[in-house]
């Protein structure tokens, strides 16, 4: 089990340690932009935090305030496009482009057992959005705050995920609207359109109170349920309901399992209401 408050910090991403849960900071004083920087130690942390014992769920946040990542630096895609057309650089979908950091952060987070909040508490779009679609719950701070991906408005795309995130969470014709006109959201539509679980004043304490919850949850059935429902869009629905079935008997067999299921089934306490605290 982690320590309370053991914190570390580079020179972008810190980590705070508090029980079960690790909260991930990211700052950056030009802007609160997303530079290569912070992508590699984004990867670092991630991985880092992967490695420790007794976690149950990671939070995403900004350390600045009102700004959970604004978006990727575009002087520094600026560049990169201009050196990239110096050399000639030509691409096909024959030729798959290699996944750079920020992409191995994202698949990272996708296979992870633990659960992956974003507490959004500012403005976050292009790869800061992108990095909070890919989380498995989000949660959004109240504010004068712009979200989304504008890409567009750069002659681009979405390069991180977010048109395929962004088309399973909405659907395709809503995200085709809003990636080909660069709609940018406010906070309480991210939860009027099923993006975020909830807009409020304190995105953070929300999140932890989350991470609350879920650690009083077994950490079997969590990793089980997030593994079936991020793959339910892509598998066959017959691979679905075998891995379900599969994945059900494990629980059943999970001891951490056995004192609830004996609570309900001598009427102890109702299906309904949630484990008690430790």
């Amino acid at each position: 089990m982690a320590n309370n408050g053991t914190d570390a910090a580079g020179g972008r991403v810190s980590l705070t340690l508090q029980a079960n849960t690790a909260i991930v900071r990211c700052s950056n004083p030009d802007m609160g932009l997303m530079d290569p920087q912070m992508e590699a130690e984004l990867l670092g942390m991630v991985r880092h935090v992967e490695s420790l014992a007794g976690l149950r769920t990671v939070i995403l946040t900004g350390g600045q305030p009102d700004v959970f990542i604004r978006h990727y630096d575009v002087a520094e895609l600026h560049r990169r496009s201009q050196g990239m057309r110096e050399r000639g650089m030509r691409f096909s979908s024959q030729r798959l482009v290699p996944a750079a950091p920020i992409h191995q952060l994202i698949e990272t987070i996708a296979k992870s057992p633990l659960v992956y909040i974003a507490a959004i508490n500012g403005s976050a779009m292009g790869g800061g959005f992108e990095l909070a679609l890919a989380c498995d719950l989000r949660v959004v701070q109240d504010g004068d705050h712009e979200l989304g991906l504008p890409e567009i408005n750069l002659g681009l795309l979405p390069g991180a995920g977010g048109t395929q995130r962004l088309a399973r969470l909405l659907g395709e014709s809503r995200a085709m609207e809003f990636l080909l006109l660069g709609r940018v959201l406010r906070p309480a539509q991210m939860v009027e359109l099923g993006l975020a679980q909830a807009c409020v004043r304190d995105a953070l304490a929300h999140a932890q109170a989350l991470a609350q919850q879920i650690a009083l949850r077994p950490a079997r059935a969590c990793a089980h349920i997030k593994t079936l429902v991020r793959g339910a869009r892509d598998w066959p629905l017959e691979r679905g309901e075998g891995l379900e079935r599969t994945f059900f008997c494990d629980c059943m067999v999970d001891a951490a399992a056995q004192p609830l299921m004996h609570a309900v089934g001598s009427k102890q306490r109702s299906i309904s209401q949630p484990p008690p605290t430790a």
